[in-house]
């Protein structure tokens, strides 16, 4: 099957979907047809779907029931020569709250010998879809029932004083992240998102380190040549839980004793501010392992330590020391051990008495700043003004401020 035959049918499969026409996107379909949507989609959508019926019925269409959008595909470009990966935007709304919806997506479409669809699998920005549907979501489809939360065996997760406290829980395995770890990881996030009484989280980890990364008992399991499909079973949810922490206007905080290796890694990025113990160490631990690696570690260490320190400590496998990671921008804080959970938990606690959709805004044009002209940024800080400006925070604070007394925040 040429490149231009596979390019015809995944044209006819997006005009197709638009039309909400299951007849003609039937027949593009293998009858052994597997889909594999994003985990962490709203409305439980985010899963595998078997035969061409279940990912037609329960999952296309679902998304027409809870939205009012198309895929729309900017390119197509060939792999080998039976997958082709499809780069496009979800444009649209959702139908309950009428709020926008402009997902990235990647799809990479498998053809069988007979030129028909046999797979497609899913990337996309699932916490923009998230947030399209908030609210209705909870009152429709109760995403994360509680019992996911009291189920939680690798993740004591509990909220106080507006402070969402993630504290690893495997300590035996030094936090080793396993498959359910992985997933415990996207509840709690999500768990985070859905909660209006959290303003700002910390994570940090029970026994002698944050975490080790992966577990390599886990990797154990994988027959001959599995490992990598083993790995992606664990870095969806894990790195879904990334995305949607991003995207909250919660500043993070991260405490981080003994260790923080491998994809673990990721709970430092994530943070506003790390706060480490004298011993700390940090270390990628990919290459120990023949690993390229997870957790967005290719894509924050070269904006925090430049790019020369992030391809040795990936090449090299390089323990960085915390003193290092303090001067290379890693660390914020070293905080003798004894002290290290109580002075970040109250540094969480400080902040979650801030301007909460201020300090949404300010992540937010910090982490968008990477891909602008300087021109763009300083607009999109004139919009950040305007709309901040607008909250009973800024007015409450200019008023205190003029009658000195000190703003009592409400984050609205």
């Amino acid at each position: 099957m040429s490149d231009q035959s596979r390019s015809e049918v995944l044209s006819t499969l997006y005009r197709s979907l638009a039309a909400g026409d299951a007849q003609a996107v039937s027949r593009l379909l293998s009858d052994d047809f597997v889909g594999r949507t994003a985990a962490g989609l709203p409305l439980g959508l985010g899963g595998e779907y078997h035969g061409p019926d279940a990912m037609i019925h329960d999952f296309w269409w679902a998304i027409g029931r809870a939205f009012a959008l198309q895929a729309e595909p900017t390119s197509m470009d060939p792999i080998d020569e039976h997958r082709v990966e499809v780069s496009g935007w979800y444009r649209g709304s959702a139908r309950r709250t009428g709020r926008r919806v402009d997902a990235a997506f990647v799809h990479t479409v498998t053809f069988d010998e007979n030129g028909r669809i046999s797979a497609l699998r899913q990337l996309t920005d699932t916490a923009v879809w998230a947030a399209a549907v908030a609210g209705a979501e909870r009152a429709a489809v109760p995403a994360h029932p509680g019992s996911d939360l009291q189920s939680l065996e690798t993740i004591d997760y509990s909220v106080a004083a507006g402070v969402a406290r993630v504290i690893l829980n495997r300590p035996e395995q030094r936090n080793a992240i396993d498959l359910r770890l992985a997933g415990e990881w996207l509840t709690v996030a999500r768990a985070i998102a859905a909660d209006p009484a959290v303003r700002a989280v910390l994570i940090a980890g029970n026994g002698p380190a944050l975490t080790v990364g992966g577990d390599i008992e886990y990797f154990t399991r994988a027959p001959a040549g599995g490992i990598g499909a083993l790995a992606a079973r664990m870095t969806d949810p894990f790195h879904e839980g990334f995305r949607i922490l991003e995207r909250l206007d919660c500043p993070v905080v991260t405490a981080v004793q003994g260790s923080a290796a491998g994809g673990g890694l990721g709970f430092v990025y994530a943070a506003d501010v790390v706060v480490a113990e004298p011993g700390a160490i940090f270390c990628t631990a990919f290459s120990g392992i023949g690993l390229s690696g997870d957790g967005g570690g290719t894509w924050h260490l070269p904006r925090i330590v430049g790019e020369a320190r992030a391809r040795r400590m990936y090449l090299e496998n390089l323990r960085v020391d915390v003193r290092t990671a303090q001067d290379w921008g890693l660390v914020a804080e070293i905080v003798p051990a004894e002290e290290l959970r109580d002075y970040a938990l109250a540094k969480a606690e400080k902040l979650a008495t801030g301007p909460t959709l201020a300090y949404g805004r300010q992540r937010r044009l910090l982490r968008e700043s990477w891909g602008r002209t300087l021109s763009d940024q300083l607009r999109a800080e004139s919009e950040g003004i305007v709309d901040t400006g607008g909250t009973y925070d800024a007015q409450h604070a200019v008023t205190s401020f003029l009658n000195k007394e000190r703003p009592a925040f409400e984050g609205r």
